[in-house]
């Protein structure tokens, strides 16, 4: 046998076996259903606090005066969160939680907290928390890592 002869048969089983696949983080159906009315939800109650309770003259009057009531509490618990970015700070934590470890659990509370950041002042932060959230699906599933 000549060096050719041997160079122009494949070895058998040279080749080394396909990479196992991985399976990335991906909600389900029902799971990127709730997700979405979670986030709408936040979204909706953002709106709501911001016009309705924060913006609203008479609840400030009302809660600049004795008698406040729960929805003072609230209006002053918003103020508080609102000024140190807590909202942002929330999302971002848990959007990055999220792509190192993800799972459902942390992507609801991104969503959720990133929405209200979003609508309540906390623009920056909420923005990118978000746009880290993505980076999630591009990562293995929890069970998979």
């Amino acid at each position: 046998m000549s060096v050719t002869d041997d160079a122009a048969q494949p070895a058998p089983d040279s080749a080394p076996p396909p990479p196992r696949a991985v399976p990335l983080f991906r909600p389900s159906t029902r799971q990127f259903a709730v997700l979405s009315a979670l986030a709408l939800a936040a979204v909706g109650c953002g709106f709501y606090l911001r016009n309705g309770v924060l913006g609203d003259a008479t609840v400030a009057a009302a809660c600049a005066s004795a008698g406040g009531g729960w929805i003072c509490t609230i209006r002053d618990a918003t103020v508080a969160a609102i000024a140190p970015s807590a909202f942002g700070f929330a999302a971002l934590l848990s959007a990055l939680l999220g792509v190192w470890r993800p799972s459902l659990a942390l992507c609801a509370l991104a969503l959720i907290s990133g929405g209200l950041g979003i609508v309540l002042y906390n623009v920056g932060l909420s923005a990118l928390a978000v746009a880290v959230l993505t980076l999630s699906l591009a990562r293995p599933s929890g069970a998979a890592a």
